[in-house]
């Protein structure tokens, strides 16, 4: 994934709308007006965010018969979770060096 792609990703990923859109979505497909249900903003203000999500390639839309259709796109989930994968040997490299201080320090009361 090139950096700009990454970019865009994860501003889309930043607004917590989008990401609860996300979360919907991951149940199945559904359109603006069923998106929109649990929020207290406009259908017309949750299909800007539908369109910034679809602009990431993070869901894709399809007509099926009067409705469009939102579905969620696992790709640049994936290609952000490749990412984040290169810095888990710092975090696990972080949380082995704080179990041995909490073990240490457990060792002490003992």
């Amino acid at each position: 994934m090139s950096t700009d792609e990454l970019s865009t990703t994860f501003a889309a990923l930043a607004d917590p709308t989008r990401r609860a859109i996300l979360d919907r979505l991951r149940h199945g497909e559904a359109s603006v007006a069923e998106l929109a249900e649990p929020f207290e903003l406009t259908v017309r203000a949750v299909s800007k965010h539908v369109g910034v999500l679809e602009a990431a390639g993070l869901i894709t839309r399809t007509r099926d018969r009067q409705r469009r259709l939102s579905r969620l796109e696992g790709r640049p989930l994936a290609q952000v979770e490749a990412w984040l994968e290169e810095y888990r040997p710092v975090w696990q490299d972080r949380f082995d060096n704080l179990a041995q201080h909490l073990e240490g320090s457990t060792d002490d009361t003992t």
